[in-house]
C-alpha cells in the first residue's frame, strides 16, 4: 500500500488496515517457518505497510497535540 493511499484512509480504516497488515505478516512468517511461503518478498512488504500506517497514525496524533 502506497503512503498516499494510507493518508487517504480515515482513522477507523487505518486501524482496520493495521490489523490486516499485522495478520498478513503473521501468516507470512508462519508460512515461512513451515516452508510453504512462495513469495519471500511478502514479509518486507508487510513490514513496510505496517510502518507506513504507524507513521500516518503518529503524524495525526502529533497534529492533534499541536492543535490542543
Amino acid at each position: 500500500m502506497d503512503i498516499d493511499k494510507v493518508r487517504a484512509l480515515t482513522d477507523v480504516e487505518l486501524e482496520a488496515a493495521f490489523r490486516d497488515a499485522k495478520q498478513e505478516l503473521w501468516q507470512a512468517r508462519f508460512a515461512l517457518s513451515t516452508r510453504q511461503l512462495k513469495d519471500y518478498s511478502s514479509i518486507p512488504q508487510a513490514r513496510r505497510t505496517i510502518a507506513r500506517i504507524m507513521t500516518v497514525q503518529m503524524e495525526r496524533r502529533a497534529g492533534r497535540a499541536r492543535s490542543a
